[in-house]
């Protein structure tokens, strides 16, 4: 089978999770493997009914009240034991900040390989053909991998999501015993910024900013476009994070989030490779800038030489008009 790793975020099953689950389903029928989900957590009852219709034929719940909080020692060890019992030919997670933290923990349990970030599956002769970025997105590389099971984190926002058709399932209840000690570290307490943004990696469309908002007090304008644009988020450069302007829970590069949304506005970001290496795989590129050699210029699809502090207004404007209509 391919089973699929569902996080959860707030009682509710992360929609970058629901995107692996879809092109579980779609993948499925070619390598004639059957498609399940697995949610640690008490949680996994409210969500069951979401998962068959996204695609899941069975659903591994693993309702141990101490999952209910995210433990990298103690998922991975549930997971571990889990793989060993029902033996599936595919693992795959969300290639998001969970995700990349746990694949390879399993992985080095499991002593199999990992395919991380991918961007691209195929099928060919029967095996699944992974393609992921390389040397900072200038490369693709593709490849199979060997060991079994076979482990891979998808990137959010790459595959898409399947529409949701009422179907039945069969939910497995299960109980996973801990060993108190084994986790050395746990999450005590999650504080959610204020407003409720979406975050970068799962939004459709980020608006950036960077060194050219010359302070924290204008992200405020990025802010503004963000409430206008539906399912958008706010993102910075490392140059901003760095500054103390914004969280690092914003930042897009090569130290921080990579994303693909649909369309990515970069506001006062010069394009320094660590930076485009987060999201060179945006759909459309927006760049403003003063400065006409600006890197990011090579890679926008659109670009604007201007200053920012014009060119947000007289946006914020046009997009209310036209969003109006």
């Amino acid at each position: 089978m391919i089973l699929v790793h569902i996080e959860m975020r707030q009682g509710k099953a992360k929609k970058s999770s629901l995107e692996a689950l879809s092109e579980a389903g779609r993948r499925g029928g070619e390598l004639q493997q059957a498609v399940a989900a697995v949610v640690l957590g008490p949680e996994g009852d409210s969500v069951a009914a979401e998962l068959f219709s996204y695609g899941a034929e069975k659903v591994f719940i693993v309702g141990n009240p101490e999952l209910g909080t995210y433990s990298a020692q103690d998922d991975a060890h549930v997971l571990a034991v889990l793989t060993r019992e029902i033996r599936p030919l595919v693992i795959w997670f969300s290639a998001d900040s969970v995700g990349k933290d746990l694949a390879p923990r399993l992985a080095a349990k499991l002593g199999v390989s990992l395919a991380s970030d991918c961007t691209g599956l195929a099928v060919k002769d029967g095996r699944i053909e992974y393609t992921r970025p390389i040397y900072a997105g200038k490369a693709l590389m593709k490849f199979t991998l060997k060991t079994s099971p076979q482990i891979a984190t998808l990137r959010p926002n790459i595959f898409p999501l399947a529409d949701s058709v009422p179907r039945q399932g069969e939910s497995v209840k299960m109980n996973v015993e801990l060993d108190a000690g084994q986790a050395k570290a746990r999450i005590v307490e999650v504080l959610c910024e204020q407003g409720g943004e979406i975050d970068v990696s799962e939004a459709d469309v980020v608006i950036s900013g960077g060194r050219g908002l010359k302070g924290p007090e204008n992200f405020a304008l990025l802010r503004e476009l963000a409430a206008i644009i539906p399912r958008s988020a706010v993102g910075a450069s490392r140059s901003a994070v760095d500054s103390g302007w914004i969280g690092h829970q914003h930042q897009v590069g090569q130290t921080g989030k990579t994303v693909s949304p649909s369309l990515y506005l970069a506001f006062g970001i010069s394009g320094a490779i660590q930076h485009l290496a987060g999201m060179s795989g945006a759909k459309i590129i927006v760049a403003v800038n003063k400065d006409p050699e600006a890197p990011i210029f090579k890679y926008a699809d659109f670009g604007v030489v201007g200053d920012l502090f014009q060119v947000i207004p007289f946006l914020k404007e046009e997009l209310k008009k036209t969003l109006a209509e």
